[in-house]
């Protein structure tokens, strides 16, 4: 009975030893402990330039709580936004952003901030491997590409003489390119489907409220055929002639809807 006890006893030991060497083992040692703000900034931005965006962000948010209130700081976030950004994690990077935006209104590189956020919504949008499937941005959800124009726009407002301006000027072209195109991308599925009543109201969206882009001469085309398979012949040619007027080269009236080619995007 005494050795079956002492048996127990020894076994207690023995687990309570090992937990407590495991717990040991499990304490991480920060190598940063006694580095000062700029030596972590400078230690940052080398893993960023090698890629090693994990290990950066790690970096930055200790630069943030050593740092806290000074320019530096403000800096640390940015970074993290962007190494966010490449590390492929859009919506941490745009969570890093809406908060610099919210605690620095006043900060002298907000014009910066709000250029990434656009930046990071825009190449969200456009996907890593559209180039593979050869999806076009008109094809998708537009959520992202209508937040991305919003960040732009503000850019644009409020810091015309930005560095970052004529470039977000650009891809806000794109981007209302590629809204009036997801309309009239949505609308040619509703006439293939024989839904005609939907692809006139889809069709009618890009018409009103993206007028002057290219889009808009196939919308009228999806207007018209829908129109004559309803059999309403005055709206028809009201179609028709708005076409013919705008566009008096267009194809669409002698060729039909066009081919597939490759994407109009493809020199972003």
């Amino acid at each position: 009975m005494l050795r079956a006890k002492l048996s127990f006893v020894y076994a207690c030991s023995a687990a309570g030893a090992a937990l407590l060497l495991g717990g040991c083992a499990s304490v991480v040692e920060d190598q940063t402990a006694g580095w000062s703000p700029n030596k972590i900034y400078a230690e940052a931005k080398d893993e960023m330039s090698s890629g090693g965006y994990d290990k950066a962000v790690t970096l930055l948010e200790k630069l943030e709580g050593r740092a806290a209130g000074t320019p530096l700081a403000q800096q640390a976030q940015l970074d993290k936004a962007y190494a966010h950004y490449k590390a492929g994690e859009s919506a941490q990077a745009i969570a890093t952003l809406d908060r610099f935006i919210k605690l620095h209104p006043a900060s002298p590189a907000l014009d910066y901030a709000l250029y990434l956020k656009g930046i990071v919504n825009f190449n969200d949008d456009l996907g890593m491997f559209a180039f593979i499937t050869r999806q076009d941005l008109a094809e998708r959800d537009q959520k992202a590409a209508k937040e991305s124009f919003e960040a732009f726009k503000e850019l644009s407002t409020r810091y015309p003489s930005s560095r970052y301006t004529p470039d977000a000027i650009q891809r806000m072209a794109y981007i209302v390119n590629s809204l009036a195109q997801y309309e009239v991308h949505v609308a040619r599925y509703y006439f293939g489907k024989g839904a005609y009543v939907a692809a006139i109201s889809r069709a009618q969206i890009t018409v009103s409220d993206y007028q002057g882009v290219p889009a808009v001469e196939e919308a009228l085309f999806i207007m018209l055929k829908s129109y004559d398979a309803l059999g309403m012949t005055q709206l028809r040619d009201d179609a028709k002639r708005v076409l013919e007027k705008n566009y008096p080269k267009n194809e669409y009236l002698t060729r039909g809807f066009k081919g597939n080619t490759d994407p109009w995007w493809k020199f972003w």
